[in-house]
């Protein structure tokens, strides 16, 4: 390596870093999958053993997807005005 080389490779380091365009949105942790995830499963094995179960997953299910889309509802109210024109 010259001597030209090594002095022009700490210079090509210095260069500043452009801004950032926008923000990464990364929703909160939520509880809300996995028993979306287990009263789907005990919807499907209540059919085997009982209704009643059956009956008891539907409705958690259902109450727990209702609440999962209200929350990604207020997280996408809470992104900044021009996120949408990106």
């Amino acid at each position: 390596m010259t001597a030209t080389a090594a002095s022009k490779q700490p210079r090509e380091l210095e260069r500043e870093t452009p801004p950032v365009g926008e923000e990464i949105h990364v929703p909160r942790p939520s509880i809300l999958p996995p028993i979306c995830a287990v009263s789907i499963t005990l919807t499907l094995i209540g059919t085997t053993i009982s209704w009643i179960w059956t009956i008891l997953g539907g409705i958690s299910f259902i109450i727990t997807v209702v609440i999962w889309v209200r929350s990604a509802n207020r997280d996408i109210a809470e992104l900044p005005e021009d996120h949408h024109a990106h």
